[in-house]
């Protein structure tokens, strides 16, 4: 099933009218809604080198029982690697991916390197309530000995360290601006295992102000 094209008429809904609840779709074209459960997502974003892929682990372990925890990464094969409007398709397809998981019940917590313009206009935005961003950052010059660490076949040369410094400068300077904002954690001096409790607060935080909302 393609959450977006509906299940009565068959036509590409692009804009399906999320007014009619958190466990229903209504079609534009045809008016008829279909089961659909719609949740808050939830982003742990970061240049390369914060360790995002350093502390998916640890929030799998720690949150297994209650949320769905994937890594980006698994996705980023050369079919999806379109750098037309930020990677649209492989956002797209990430963020339908993350909705029919959803549907069994339980959020999903999406690490891996995304901003909320990379996002938030796509169609598939409407499949849920939220999108929750959480940077990872690092000091520039801890980040660059980081990636230099990293093994050749990952091909982290001085040009392309140099580009992550300075997307990792945008996002720091950018986050609190961003609609919706991102909320910074820096990991430069903090143990992987404190920076993932840190994540998981932040997670479970929003999760139970949903849950008291109604």
């Amino acid at each position: 099933m393609h959450p977006l094209i509906c299940t009565h008429c068959g036509e590409w809904d692009e804009t399906p009218d999320t007014g009619a609840g958190v466990s229903v779709l209504r079609c534009a074209s045809c008016g008829r809604t279909r089961p659909f459960l719609r949740m808050p997502l939830y982003c742990v974003s970061g240049p390369s080198g914060t360790g995002k892929s350093t502390i998916a682990g640890l929030l799998l372990e720690r949150l297994r029982d209650r949320f769905v925890v994937l890594e980006q990464d698994l996705l980023w094969v050369s079919g999806l690697r379109d750098p037309e409007g930020h990677h649209r398709h492989f956002r797209s397809t990430w963020l339908r991916t993350a909705a029919m998981v959803q549907q069994s019940g339980r959020p999903v917590v999406l690490c891996g390197t995304v901003v909320p313009p990379e996002f938030e206009p796509l169609p598939e935005r409407a499949l849920f309530t939220d999108i929750h961003y959480l940077a990872l950052s690092c000091e520039p010059g801890a980040l660059a000995e980081r990636l230099r660490a990293r093994p050749a076949w990952r091909e982290w040369d001085e040009e392309r360290i140099d580009d992550n410094a300075d997307f990792a400068a945008w996002v720091a300077a950018e986050a609190a601006r961003l609609d919706p904002p991102m909320t910074l954690v820096d990991t430069t001096h903090t143990a992987p295992a404190d920076t993932a409790d840190a994540v998981c607060r932040w997670i479970e935080g929003l999760a139970e102000a949903e849950a008291a909302a109604g």
